[in-house]
């Protein structure tokens, strides 16, 4: 008995407050100014459904129909990533500006906006980012901006962070301002990156150019865009740019000495870019090493020779050196190959083979034609030197002579002609004691 009117009791205590809060909460969720943003909530992400589909139809078509450059098509593509949250928070950035007019509740519609905003962000991000790491840094870091701004606390975590810092000379500098200035710095760096590499390609097709020409002005492009990015990242700091120029002359010395090769390397190569001495296709004997150039870099050129190896050589010992460019002024070059016969053999016999075997080989140039001249007496041999031209040296020399030697070989072996090697004639003599 007492125990029924103990829940009886317990019951007249809890159900008043629960009544009461069930009250609260039915009034706020079914209030006009709820049911009005939850009702445009609704109509924001119907009219993005139905508006999206006509920017993505053009973007596919733009990019069927047009084939423009790739960095077009990523810049579509991103465009048709945001299409829906953009058009969405177009509809809810409507609502609020009519609100403010109207004295209209917005907390639900400014929530959404938040998240919509996160969701371009996102989106956005993970089409041109090609690391997953840093998207996913993006994506957290767009997260955690947009929850301090739904819970009132974005304002407050900013002033934090700025009134935490230090003074630098007549600048000073906070953490909040050197968070925005990596955040710049990444933007511009990446603007500079994207830009460099469209005039790159820009620069690569113009066919009036040279290939070192455009390396350089490649290289120059892209220099100087990145030299800016980083100019543009420290004014956003707050820091005077022009204090930079004396400390620049200071460095520039401490450099001067510091770092004389890699200076040197470097001017030296803005030289080779620029005189066009040695360019990328050409054959090369550097410091016995025979080889193709395959690039040109800042500190080095890369020869590759016929092993399969990379040479990377400084530019400095280009300039400072003695080179053998096969092919600066004309691919043409001339092989000079030694060949002995017996001295029972008939020499004029065996000129005319070697011409007609060196004439046989696809590689040799019939103008100038092959020439092969008696070149002296040996010990073992008489000596013959055969001189043919070639156009392509960077197919390979060793595999030329080795099918002119060939197919000299088969025709001196059919004609009699006979291939000396090295002998040696011991003469003795009887010796008579005296009796």
């Amino acid at each position: 008995m007492y125990a029924g009117m103990n829940q009886d009791m317990l019951l007249q205590e809890i159900l008043p407050p629960l009544k009461a809060a069930y009250e609260t909460i039915a009034a706020a969720v079914f209030s006009p100014s709820v049911t009005y943003q939850v009702a445009w909530l609704f109509v924001s992400l119907v009219g993005g459904l139905m508006l999206s589909r006509y920017p993505t139809r053009w973007c596919d078509t733009f990019i069927t129909q047009r084939n423009p450059h790739a960095w077009v098509v990523s810049l579509l593509n991103a465009f048709r990533a945001i299409i829906l949250p953009l058009i969405t928070l177009l509809f809810l950035g409507l609502y609020l500006a009519v609100g403010l007019k109207l004295s209209l509740s917005g907390n639900i519609i400014s929530i959404a906006a938040n998240l919509a905003s996160v969701w371009i962000v996102i989106r956005f991000s993970s089409s041109f980012v090609r690391k997953p790491w840093l998207a996913k840094w993006i994506a957290i870091l767009a997260m955690a901006a947009a929850t301090l701004n739904i819970l009132g606390l974005l304002d407050t975590v900013i002033t934090q962070l700025e009134a935490i810092g230090f003074q630098l000379g007549k600048t000073r500098i906070s953490i909040f301002g050197i968070l925005k200035s990596l955040l710049f710095l990444f933007l511009f760096l990446w603007g500079a990156n994207m830009l460099s590499g469209t005039l790159e390609r820009k620069i690569q097709s113009i066919s009036e150019f040279t290939p070192s020409l455009r390396v350089l002005l490649a290289k120059l492009f892209r220099i100087t865009l990145v030299t800016i990015a980083i100019l543009f990242g420290l004014n956003t700091l707050g820091i005077d740019l022009t204090a930079f120029a004396v400390f620049s002359g200071a460095v520039g010395v401490g450099l001067g000495f510091g770092l004389q090769k890699v200076v040197s390397n470097f001017i030296s190569g803005i030289i080779l870019l620029m005189d066009r001495s040695i360019k990328p296709g050409d054959v090369v004997v550097v410091d016995n090493t025979f080889g193709w150039v395959n690039s040109l870099h800042a500190r080095y050129v890369s020869v590759i020779t016929r092993d399969g190896k990379e040479h990377l050589i400084p530019n400095e010992l280009l300039i400072t050196e003695k080179v053998e460019n096969w092919s600066y002024s004309s691919d043409n070059i001339r092989l000079r190959i030694p060949i002995g016969i017996s001295y029972h053999s008939d020499p004029r016999k065996a000129i005319e083979l070697v011409k007609e075997a060196a004439a046989a080989v696809p590689r040799i140039l019939k103008h100038p034609e092959p020439v092969c001249n008696v070149t002296g007496f040996g010990e073992s041999s008489v000596d013959l030197e055969l001189r043919v031209w070639i156009r392509d040296p960077s197919n390979g020399i060793g595999n030329v002579k080795s099918q002119i030697f060939l197919e000299i070989w088969d025709r001196f072996h059919k004609n009699g002609i006979e291939i000396p090697f090295p002998q040696l004639d011991i003469h003795m003599r009887e010796h008579k004691a005296n009796a």
